[in-house]
């Protein structure tokens, strides 16, 4: 197998890999938030700043991913 084909049939894998983690990690994030919300409504404030800072992080995780394939990419 030449490093060619390997990047060629790994790259789509792992993003779509990334993708998928990246949706179940902000599914979680967001359901933890609005379980936490309904147990203290007076604290949803600080937890809405808490969640928007860990998926804003989770995002950048993928976009990473994203920018490390389409430069890999640039190698084929």
């Amino acid at each position: 197998m030449t490093p060619e084909t390997a990047l060629g049939l790994s790259l789509p894998l792992g993003l779509a890999i990334t993708a998928f983690s990246s949706a179940i990690a902000l599914g979680k994030a967001v359901a933890a938030a609005m379980d936490a919300t309904g147990r203290q409504p007076e604290a949803s404030g600080k937890i809405l700043v808490n969640m928007m800072a860990g998926c804003a992080l989770i995002e950048a995780l993928t976009l990473y991913s994203l920018v490390f394939g389409f430069v890999l990419m640039g190698k084929i």
